[in-house]
């Protein structure tokens, strides 16, 4: 009798927690990302404001690379980035003798572009101070998401598990005035009622015009399935859901315009099922989500990462393989077609024996100013590598996956 009542206990918790309240706040449209307007003369880029003498900045001719700080940890996993104030670059990660232990803890780091070097790896948060500020049992952490509040201020929502796995898991958040030197206490985000579990995050949040954040989120526990918190003052205002079923997680999200916005997912579907990448898509800033066609690129259960330019191309970061995660690109899509291609192997361990292979896994990719690119990703579980694409880097990479989209269309009109 008392497992049954158990059971329906949680089934309650679950149906609550997806259930639309008509007493939400009214939904808000999207913020457009936006970057200074640049106009295209004869092939160059001139900025439409006005001239002055900038100091000179070396281009670089070729995609640039190195590791975040060693912590000494034998294990590290999901790095995330966030553009500061001045330009330089924050890191996060989680590191600790393996994924899930009781000694991982929270790091960050900084990159000044100028040196092209980290900072001292420092600790944002481990399981003891997590403990304290939410007075309650924490048995691991990880998942680091940077935000950057309205008020400036930034804010890092982190995964902590209290009981079992990571289906267990609730997000929490810690804010910083200082640009990441200092943090507040963590404080508990309440997805759903009652139970609040299995709650996480992977992919970068994006904002709406009313200052709130949208955060990209999944469940692992009834199901597997990606969902779209909407958080104000560090309360969850609105849920919904995302994608259905135990097939789609992590959503990667992409705003189109005020309005529309589309969502890639790491597939986890059964054996025979295509092992392509999941898409979802809204037409009314995130109320409601759709089903639409697979992207059709290998992915083999693996997370996926993404910005969009300023001219308007997008970019990927993902192991493009149906098995393992021994192979990661850089893909690009124009603003014209929405083909994808692949501009860049940024690791690959085909050739070598199963048991001789590596894992290059959860990227994660930022843009300082539209032009250019950050990605961060793990190397094996035992480092974190960063790769650096200039502006100058990824205009040439365009101009090939255009230029490759004309020959086919020659090709294809001579048929």
């Amino acid at each position: 009798m008392s497992r049954i009542v158990a059971l329906c206990f949680l089934l309650l918790a679950a149906v609550l927690g997806f259930l639309h309240i008509d007493s939400r706040p009214v939904w808000a449209p999207f913020v457009v990302p936006a970057f200074p307007q640049t106009e295209e003369v004869a092939d160059e880029t001139v900025t439409t404001t006005p001239k002055t003498k900038a100091p000179s900045k070396a281009i670089a001719p070729a995609s640039q690379a190195n590791w975040l700080p060693d912590t000494g940890a034998p294990s590290v996993h999901a790095a995330s980035l966030i553009v500061l104030k001045d330009g330089a670059v924050r890191a996060f990660w989680f590191a600790g003798s393996r994924e899930g232990a009781a000694d991982v803890s929270i790091y960050s780091s900084v990159y000044d572009s100028h040196s092209a070097n980290w900072s001292a790896p420092t600790v944002v948060m481990d399981r003891v101070s997590a403990e304290k500020g939410l007075l309650r049992y924490i048995a691991k952490l990880g998942n680091p998401v940077p935000s950057r509040l309205p008020d400036g201020r930034l804010q890092l929502f982190f995964v902590t598990v209290s009981i079992g796995g990571w289906a267990g898991s609730s997000i929490s958040a810690i804010t910083s005035d200082d640009e990441g030197l200092t943090w507040s206490h963590p404080q508990r985000l309440i997805a759903s009622p009652l139970l609040n579990l299995s709650t996480l995050v992977k992919s970068p949040s994006v904002s709406f015009t009313d200052g709130s954040l949208g955060l990209p989120a999944y469940h692992e526990w009834v199901g597997r399935f990606g969902e779209f918190l909407r958080v104000d003052a560090g309360r969850v205002i609105d849920k919904r859901r995302m994608s259905s079923g135990r097939s789609a997680i992590q959503p990667l999200m992409f705003v189109n315009d005020a309005q529309d916005a589309s969502a890639y997912f790491r597939q986890t579907r059964s054996s025979g099922l295509p092992k392509q990448i999941p898409v979802g898509s809204t037409q009314n800033a995130g109320q409601n989500w759709q089903q639409s066609e697979d992207l059709a690129i290998a992915n083999p259960n693996s997370a996926v990462a993404g910005v969009t330019l300023k001219n308007g191309a997008r970019i990927l970061a993902l192991n493009n393989i149906e098995y393992g995660r021994h192979r990661l690109v850089l893909m690009m899509s124009s603003t014209k077609s929405g083909q994808w291609q692949t501009v860049e192997v940024l690791e690959d361990d085909e050739a070598l024996p199963d048991a001789q292979r590596k894992e290059f896994s959860y990227p994660y990719m930022i843009t300082v100013d539209g032009d250019d690119a950050h990605l961060a990703y793990t190397w094996d579980r035992k480092k974190i590598r960063h790769r650096y694409f200039s502006g100058a880097w990824l205009k040439q990479a365009l101009n090939k996956v255009q230029t490759q989209e004309l020959e086919v269309q020659r090709s294809e009109a001579q048929q």
